[in-house]
């Protein structure tokens, strides 16, 4: 009799995606997800670290003394703003940077898919919070882009997509299907 509990597991084995998502095709397009959100950012993490000229001029590269979080909070004008105000200091910078870092590197090799989704998802939270109210002219005064990527990382860890072109079937053996996966 086969069971199903909360860890994903059959007959006492861990389940991958194989077992969930049953078209090849479909673990291949949720894979490309990953790694596209994976890099999304990874890639914010590398230009405020080293100021690519992207979004982050050189001069003002966390390793050229900028602060990668400061200057955005400190330009929060809506109805949060004194809440985003204590992660306004270096501290707040280590911080932001290392979610970047990790949520990035998570993605990107398809382990620690789970924590990765919920710390993504709560960046992004904080991200649109601070944006609000959202200008009025954009495409949409409700949804933005904050939200699909916050989709996308959920998507992504609960479909297991680390699995496929990823090392989430080798991180499954070592911590199981916990909050970890």
């Amino acid at each position: 009799m086969a069971t199903s509990t909360d860890h994903r597991t059959v007959h006492g084995t861990t389940t991958y995606q194989d077992d969930i998502i049953t078209t090849p095709g479909a673990r291949k397009a949720l894979a490309a997800g990953r790694i596209i959100i994976g890099f999304t950012f990874f890639w914010a993490f590398i230009d405020k670290l080293l100021g690519l000229g992207y979004m982050t001029p050189t001069e003002r590269a966390w390793i050229n003394g900028g602060t990668p979080a400061q200057g955005f909070i400190k330009g929060i004008e809506g109805p949060f703003h004194n809440f985003f105000q204590i992660f306004a200091n270096p501290i707040g910078d280590i911080v932001f940077m290392a979610g970047l870092l990790g949520i990035g590197t998570a993605m990107l090799l398809g382990a620690g898919l789970k924590l990765a989704a919920l710390t993504g998802t709560l960046l992004l939270l904080f991200m649109y919070l601070a944006e609000l109210p959202l200008a009025l002219g954009g495409t949409n005064p409700i949804v933005d882009s904050h939200w699909i990527e916050a989709i996308l990382l959920i998507i992504c860890a609960t479909t297991l997509s680390g699995d496929t072109w990823g090392l989430g079937k080798w991180w499954a053996h070592r911590v199981g299907n916990t909050w970890l996966r």
